[in-house]
């Protein structure tokens, strides 16, 4: 082994520090400002020169030199285009949400509620009078007067065709048949047979008159006008692209930027609807393509809607009446959001109509169909709940008041109260809550009972907190009658409503109340079992009970335990609440097993983790340990957790020493002394080996700093007997990977640790250092890897600094070995004594190195001893000196070495050799050359 003395360079830390500090330096702009704009006096001559003008030809323009953009442009900024450009985009874009924004709930996010809530099992039948398919497409040659007589046959057509019929077809049969007819319609569109689509459309409009299996109506609606939407937007962009030649018409044209022949075309389309017989489908088709007025008239859509609305009078069904409506009101939102009197004229109208719902029409055919009331009435929610948010969208709080109005003339309707409460903002309800009570209990309970306008009276509240003077009066009101529920399911649907409510602006007193109520309800006949989707919604604890189901359980607990994290804000440490969320944890931790995914694992490690962290007992620090003691019995098995609990109790020992205000009082030792037995006991129980490494450190770190040097030796010398075990692959995020980097990591953290770790005083004289050294040279590295010299070279910072008469660091209360030996010769002998059998040790794998495959680690590994010298080493020394410069020669040899990192070393050098203390550097800078790459 190649033997070179060590002498240590002598550090001056601060002195260091403050030649590393940039230099403060004022600068005088003047007038200059970099976004003061730039003034050209004279740009032509600019642009007018050329390469070969004489200097007088340019010595009229400014001194100011020109701008580059205004010389192209004559004074046009580019990006002031861009920015008016995006400022008129802005807005544009502004305008449109201020008409409807993303606060309003689009009609696709009810599409299919609606289609799954309102389904039947009775059969369906398809009536369409779909022409004697006569017609054929007219010849290029053909007359214009033979072409508008064969159009209006096949209008006339319509009414006197063929039938065709299908019978007993089941829900998903009829849902397939609608859709056939949609996709029919594009099919024929797209063959340029418009007049076979719009028959299509007038059909399929018809079958909105027929409520001869009345539960299905909504979801024929949503069928039905699904094509209509199909319809309206093929006219439209057939229009559109009438206008596109040569350019695109901009998004807010007007009818004059329109030309003839798609006005025309537009217009040809209003006439055959009009020449529809029948309302119905006159009415919905022209509501389909209500947006292409914009074609003919700036005023068209304002004018139609209003007629559009008035003609809805004409239809006897309130089940029909009402979803046209709802139809108008969906169309005119996209189209013309701001005319608000025509949603608000529906709206009044529908209130007018109401009166025909207990006519003997109705109820007659509820009667023939064997319909029970409630049932029938549910049936208009869908598309009264649409017309109200339309209505009540932006509105202001005049015309909210102004409706709550016209429905208590009604007799407070009950469906349509239930709608209002929905509708309406849900600041607007809570300020209005006893007003709403009064409503409700005002109610006729026939075929719409209370408990569910209770219901949407609280899904309201959940949203915007009523007056406090008046929350205990609505809880009470609510409460009698949802107490009052005899069906199971009823009850608990309403309850879990509420439930929300008094947990937030109630105690105890009354959150038992009611939680003792609902067992009540749901324990007899074990009605808990039809309800555990409502049940689990409560998250609450005393509801676990209900839950026979393991896999259910468990995930009860995880809502339980996601709810509390996410709302608790403030730690706690109410005895109740962690004796039941406790239980709530060890439900999940016992379903852990064998068989359980990772994924599994983690989600509930994660749980019971944001659980530990809200855990405080102020500054009873003994009762927050005791509690740690008790988690770490009862999470035995999920690593994570507790991996938690060490970081916890760690944090514990700190928290003490601060609180405490550094003193050591027998009692915050003793304290400090049992957090460390506890983390020195927990540790080895964990199976990942870099986690027990780290926390090793970690606990040794905490010790240290409570001056408790015993625990701290002891987990220093803990984290070294664990390092030999450390395999030499481990799987990292499913795969396999070696585990080198990670060592490496790890040692050079508690390298840099062990500089205020002061020797055992029965231990000898660099004991700890000498281990994890002994341990590097026993480890089985891989084959090809420089990992052990690259740890050796890591020690020799840490002996350097360990050889001072004055640390880097310290720790407040701990002496370190700079006080120990106070810079004993003896001491500094056996720091270099170390040194040199580490150089050595490097320069013999060094010399391993030579063959031609591994040159670069050869030079990698010298140009790192190399720099390692220059920071650290006394280069007085000679042999030192000349080790250097042969271990820069030897990292650039063959050109191994980075060209950039070394010109910027040799840049160093030549800065530092500027101070006194260091001129010696100089002359060593002579002999370190560059060498350019094979």
């Amino acid at each position: 082994m190649v033997s070179v003395p060590w002498h240590s360079r002598v550090r001056h830390y601060e002195a260091e520090l403050r030649s590393c500090r940039a230099a403060v330096a004022s600068v005088d702009f003047g007038d200059y400002h970099p976004l003061k704009p730039i003034t050209v006096l004279d740009s032509r001559s600019r642009r007018g020169g050329r390469k070969g003008s004489t200097s007088s030809s340019s010595s009229s323009s400014s001194s100011v030199a020109p701008d580059p953009l205004s010389s192209l442009l004559e004074g046009t900024d580019p990006l002031s285009l861009f920015a008016a450009a995006a400022e008129e985009l802005g807005r544009r874009r502004r305008e449109r949400e201020e008409e409807v924004g993303l606060d309003f709930e689009p009609w696709a996010a009810k599409r299919g509620e609606i289609l799954a809530r309102f389904t039947t099992t009775e059969k369906l039948s398809i009536n369409l009078f779909m022409g004697s398919d006569k017609s054929k497409a007219s010849s290029p040659s053909s007359a214009v007067s033979e072409k508008v007589r064969t159009r209006l046959e096949e209008l006339d057509d319509l009414e006197e065709g063929s039938q065709r019929e299908m019978m007993n077809l089941s829900q998903q049969d009829y849902v397939n048949r609608i859709e056939d007819l949609n996709q029919s319609l594009k099919e024929a569109w797209s063959s340029d047979q418009k007049v076979k689509a719009l028959k299509i459309v007038i059909q399929c409009s018809k079958l909105l008159s027929d409520t001869s299996v009345i539960q299905f109506y909504p979801s024929k609606f949503v069928l039905i006008t699904d094509i209509l939407d199909t319809f309206g937007q093929l006219v439209y962009d057939r229009i559109w692209s009438m206008c596109s030649d040569p350019h695109s018409l901009p998004d807010t044209f007007s009818a004059e930027d329109v030309n003839d022949t798609a006005k025309e075309t537009c217009l040809n389309w209003f006439f055959k609807i009009a020449s529809i017989r029948e309302l119905i489908p006159r009415l919905y088709v022209e509501a389909a393509i209500l947006k292409c007025n914009r074609f003919l008239n700036n005023s068209g859509i304002q004018e139609t809607v209003p007629r559009l609305t008035a003609m809805v009078r004409g239809i006897g069904d309130p089940l029909v009446a009402v979803y046209a409506r709802a139809y108008l009101c969906r169309v005119g939102m996209e189209v013309t959001p701001h005319l608000k009197d025509s949603l608000n004229k529906n709206f009044f109208d529908l209130l007018a109509s109401f009166r025909q719902i207990h006519g003997d029409a109705v109820q007659n055919q509820l009667v023939l169909q064997r319909v029970e009331v409630p049932v029938y009435l549910t049936l208009y929610s869908p598309a009264i709940h649409w017309i109200l948010q339309c209505v009540a969208y932006r509105a202001s709080d005049v015309l909210l008041t102004e409706m709550m109005e016209r429905c208590k003339k009604l007799g407070n309707n009950a469906l349509l109260l239930n709608s209002v409460m929905w509708a309406f903002r849900a600041e607007f309800v809570a300020a209005r809550a006893t007003d709403f009570i009064s409503m409700i209990k005002d109610c006729d309970e026939t075929g719409f009972p209370k408990h569910l306008l209770f219901g949407s009276l609280g899904r309201s509240l959940a949203c915007a907190d009523p007056p406090e003077s008046e929350r205990l009066p609505i809880l009470n009101e609510a409460w009698k009658v949802i107490t009052k529920v005899r069906n199971a399911q009823d009850y608990i649907t309403c309850a879990e409503i509420w439930v929300e409510f008094t947990c937030r602006h109630f105690t105890k007193r009354e959150v038992n109340t009611v939680l003792a109520d609902i067992i009540k309800h749901m324990t007899p006949d074990r009605a808990f079992e039809d309800a555990y989707t409502e049940v689990h919604s409560e998250k609450f604890l005393p509801f676990l009970d209900m839950f026979q189901k393991d896999s259910v359980r468990v995930e009860v607990c995880k809502s339980i335990m996601e709810v509390f994290i996410k709302h608790q804000q403030e730690s706690t440490r109410d005895p109740v609440i962690l004796n039941a969320l406790l239980h709530v944890c060890k439900t999940m931790h016992d379903s852990v097993n064998a068989l359980t995914v990772e994924d599994e694992k983690r989600s509930v490690s994660l749980l019971i983790n944001g659980f530990i962290r809200m855990v405080s007992f102020g500054r009873d620090f003994e009762q927050q340990l005791s509690f740690c003691v008790e988690a770490r019995a009862t999470f035995c098995n999920l690593e994570p957790v507790i991996i938690q609990l060490i970081h916890t109790v760690n944090q514990l020992a700190i928290e003490t020493r601060r609180v405490m205000g550094g003193s050591h009082s027998r009692k915050t030792a003793a304290f400090v002394r049992a957090c460390a037995a506890y983390c020195f006991i927990t540790i080895p129980s964990i199976s990942n080996i870099f986690s027990r490494l780290h926390l090793y450190l970690l606990s040794g770190k905490v010790a240290l700093a409570n001056q408790c040097l015993s625990q701290a030796d002891a987990f220093m010398k803990a984290a070294v007997s664990v390092l030999p075990e450390v395999p030499r692959t481990i799987v990292v995020e499913g795969k396999q990977r070696s585990s080198e980097s990670f060592l490496l990591e790890f040692i050079s953290s508690f390298l840099s640790t062990l500089l205020v770790v002061p020797d055992h005083p029965e231990q000898g004289v660099l004991y700890l250092v000498r281990g994890l050294l002994n341990m590097v040279q026993d480890y089985t590295w891989e084959d090809s890897s420089d990992a052990k010299v690259r740890v050796y070279i890591s020690a020799l910072p840490l002996l350097a600094a360990m050889s001072q008469e004055s640390y880097l660091y310290t720790i407040l209360n701990v002496d370190s070995n700079e006080t120990l030996y106070g810079g004993d010769p003896k001491f500094v002998a056996e720091i270099s004594r170390l040194c040199e059998t580490l150089i050595g040790q490097v320069l013999d794998h060094l010399k391993t190195l030579g063959r031609e495959e591994v040159m670069h680690r050869q030079g990698s590994l010298a140009f790192s001893l190399f720099s390692c010298l220059l920071a650290h080493a006394d280069l007085r020394n000679n042999k030192l000196n000349q080790l250097a410069v042969n271990l820069w020669n030897l990292s650039h040899k063959n050109g191994q070495c980075d060209t950039r990192i070394s010109v910027r070393t040799l840049e160093h050098i030549k800065s530092q050799a500027q101070h006194s203390e260091l001129s010696h550097l100089s002359d060593m800078l002579l002999r370190l050359s560059l060498q350019s790459r094979a």
